[in-house]
């Protein structure tokens, strides 16, 4: 398994790049990891931490592109930045799947520039896995496409569901769409025209209808359907709500029972893991001929080692081919 790692991507990089590749490596020895960025910077990294290890090496870039700058700009203007150089390697075959902590439009806009699309698919789409009342969901699509047409969603049904079924082990997973009321006429056009497209449809059997925003996390359906501007506005809402609530919960929580301090509060962080991006590691974008794992701009190593692991299981599992059979 060959893996282009932005290195200079995130909020805190490459260190936590650079520890996640190694953790990765530790944990799979039939890795190969490309650290693509600053080859100075990096290789004095190697030197200072003392890396010594041939199945990871470092792929020279040109810039990287900041979290506040406007993705196709950027590009255009660093064409041979850290992550266009990893989508670069992946075009060339040279890699297998590229992860990246940087800026998500920038990352998607590369994938899209190279044009490795699946065959039949007409937009890829960020697939993340949220916890529910009833285990686990698929969101799709949390930001790649933000002007989507309906065949678009419906296409991101289909490969939410082979996500879900192989990755969170879900038979059978059924399908809605996000929506802000569950009768058949509620939504923009867009909405309207998706519904009925997916109740006639191949998926038919396993759609649930339209889902509102409160069904997502009482598990109304174990793949939810949207557009990248309602489903990017629902990840960020619900990182931050998560957040407060059991900020909120812990503190309200140690003010009244009389409990040892610290042992209750390990009792919260274990609870929070299920809602933290680092635990799941990155989220993938559905729909490249290739792998792409899209991680938290703040991700720590854990979280770059998770996402390489996440990257080896969609290989493994053979997602692509699935997806390509599913459309045919």
């Amino acid at each position: 398994m060959r893996i282009a790692l932005d290195a200079m991507g995130g909020d805190f990089a490459p260190d936590p790049n650079i520890e996640g590749a190694l953790d990765a490596l530790e944990r799979q020895p039939d890795l190969q990891i490309s650290l693509v960025g600053d080859k100075e910077q990096l290789e004095k990294q190697f030197t200072d931490r003392g890396i010594a290890d041939d199945r990871i090496q470092i792929v020279a870039a040109e810039g990287v592109v900041g979290m506040d700058e406007k993705p196709t700009e950027a590009l255009r203007k660093k064409p041979n930045s850290s992550i266009s150089v990893c989508w670069q390697l992946m075009a060339g075959e040279k890699v297998d799947a590229v992860v990246s902590a940087g800026n998500t439009g920038a990352v998607v806009a590369a994938g899209l520039r190279t044009r490795l699309f699946l065959k039949g698919i007409k937009r890829p789409g960020i697939a993340v896995a949220l916890p529910t009342a009833k285990g686990r969901s698929i969101l799709i699509d949390v930001g790649a496409n933000p002007a989507a047409r309906a065949e678009h969603l419906c296409q991101y049904a289909i490969m939410g569901s082979i996500y879900a079924q192989n990755v969170l082990g879900i038979d059978n997973p059924t399908i809605g769409l996000m929506n802000i009321g569950s009768e058949d006429s509620k939504g923009t056009d867009l909405y309207r025209e998706t519904h009925q497209a997916l109740s006639q449809g191949s998926m038919k059997d396993r759609y649930v209808g339209n889902v509102e925003g409160r069904g997502l996390y009482q598990g109304e359906a174990d793949v939810l359907v949207c557009e990248g501007f309602v489903g990017n506005v629902v990840l960020k809402v619900s990182e931050g709500m998560a957040q407060f609530m059991l900020k909120a919960l812990s503190e309200a929580v140690l003010s009244q029972l009389d409990v040892e301090r610290q042992q209750a509060g390990a009792a919260f962080k274990q609870i929070g893991r299920s809602y933290q991006h680092n635990e799941e590691g990155g989220a993938p974008l559905l729909g490249i001929d290739g792998i792409c794992i899209i991680c938290h701009g703040s991700s720590d190593a854990r979280a770059i080692s998770n996402a390489i692991k996440v990257s080896t299981t969609f290989k493994d599992r053979q997602i692509n081919t699935q997806i390509t059979e599913a459309l045919s």
